[in-house]
């Protein structure tokens, strides 16, 4: 397995990988309420809809490098704004936070239309907003899908003693899902990007006020979208991992695996669902945890990206170990706390009845991180950890911080102010 090797051996293979982005956002009107026109973009398939017929989902394609994939995501954001912004009614924007923006109470928000052969789309959302309610299904987020390079995999394969290559591939990221479940507290501490949200959220129509203090990430705490009840799993095998997921589906506490709502998910090249997996095996493993950044145009910054890199390189190359049922709850409770805004006051459990606190806890990943990766001597790399770090050293530099900073007032007002600029900036005066 790679885990069990020292991966920089294969330095020549370690940068190649497939990355890809689902980044939703929310169409609104100049006012910042929600937009209710239908989906502008019926027949391109990598600008999609997610729960709500105004929610756009731009999906990269599985691109050769992290700029590969920037480079896509800022084509798509531009060529969303630039329709948007000549819409027949009316200019309409992609809303910037990962909080939503005025909402004037369930009935505001419209659950994506299907027809026809995908009418069953429709009745599945339906399904979601009467289980989870429709307010929550207006969180955005960004998706980042990773795979090595199949010549690091094979290079890999061919020392493990393994009779099958699926098998083996299977294998790790298995154990790379494991691992990063268990570091998905970090990601979530270094790109929580929503301390701010509209009172109407909440309050119904009570718009233009109140904070939400407690989070720097609502998406991902005690109140984001989570199952009502954790699911566990038994990760000894590949085998054992899908039996868990297919007892979720067959007692009905889950409709689909779309409704498997976990920091980390094992994806197959075609539909997310069982029989593919079972078929073709696990292809690549997706990231949930990550916030829209409304200080980047295109709502992800390449710096974070480029990290994610180097955090799973880095998690490979460590040993497997166990990951029981208390050990994923850890986890679990972990990347709610994270979430939280005050991180003087955040604790991370870092095994049983063992808690530190998360900014020492962070300095030391990242100092792993930058001793695992010293050898190299790889200037991009030394920066990208310096980069992470001083969110922790200098708090200023922390994103939650900086939008609260500029946004804790007015939000939807500056929030609207904000992407009209990036709305200019990236599409010009017609």
């Amino acid at each position: 397995m790679i885990a069990n090797r020292n991966i920089l051996e294969m330095k020549d293979l370690i940068w190649e990988a497939k990355f890809g982005i689902e980044k939703e956002s929310l169409r609104v009107t100049p006012e910042g309420f929600l937009a209710h026109t239908p989906h502008p973009f019926p027949d391109n398939p990598k600008i999609e809809r997610d729960f709500c017929e105004n929610q756009v989902e731009v999906i990269t394609g599985a691109d050769n490098s992290v700029e590969e994939m920037y480079a896509e995501l800022c084509r798509l954001q531009t060529a969303v704004l630039r329709t948007l912004k000549t819409m027949p009614g009316g200019p309409e924007y992609l809303w910037p936070f990962s909080n939503p923006p005025y909402v004037k109470g369930e009935a505001d928000i419209p659950i994506a239309v299907f027809e026809g052969d995908l009418k069953e789309e429709q009745i599945y959302r339906e399904y979601l907003a009467e289980k989870y309610g429709k307010k929550k299904m207006l969180y955005s987020g960004i998706h980042f899908n990773f795979s090595f390079g199949e010549e690091l995999l094979k290079r890999g394969f061919q020392k493990s003693g393994q009779a099958s290559y699926q098998a083996y591939k299977d294998q790790v990221y298995l154990e790379l899902s494991k691992k990063m479940t268990a570091y998905s507290w970090l990601v979530v501490y270094l790109t929580a990007a929503s301390p701010v949200m509209d009172a109407s959220f909440i309050e119904g129509e009570n718009m233009d006020r109140g904070t939400l203090a407690r989070y720097a990430s609502a998406r991902c705490s005690e109140i984001g979208y989570w199952n009502p009840e954790p699911v566990v799993f038994d990760f000894h095998s590949p085998e054992t991992y899908l039996a868990g997921l297919q007892a979720e589906l067959d007692s009905g506490r889950l409709r689909e695996l779309g409704e498997f709502y976990y920091p980390v998910r094992l994806k197959p090249t075609r539909e997310y669902t069982i029989a593919h997996l079972r078929e073709n095996g696990i292809d690549h493993m997706e990231i949930r945890t990550i916030d829209l950044n409304p200080l980047s145009p295109y709502g992800f910054m390449i710096e974070d990206a480029k990290f994610l890199h180097l955090l799973f390189l880095y998690l490979a190359s460590l040993p497997d170990a166990e990951f029981d049922a208390d050990a994923q709850l850890r986890a679990l409770r972990n990347v709610k706390r994270a979430a939280w805004y005050d991180d003087t006051r955040i604790l991370i459990e870092t095994g049983a009845e063992k808690k530190r606190p998360i900014r020492e806890a962070a300095l030391e990943v990242l100092g792993e991180i930058e001793r695992f990766f010293a050898p190299l001597e790889n200037a991009e790399a030394e920066n990208l950890i310096r980069y992470q770090k001083e969110k922790i050293t200098d708090p200023d530099r922390r994103y939650a911080a900086r939008i609260r900073r500029v946004y804790g007032d007015s939000f939807v007002k500056r929030g609207m102010e904000l992407i009209k600029a990036y709305t200019e900036q990236l599409t010009g005066t017609e």
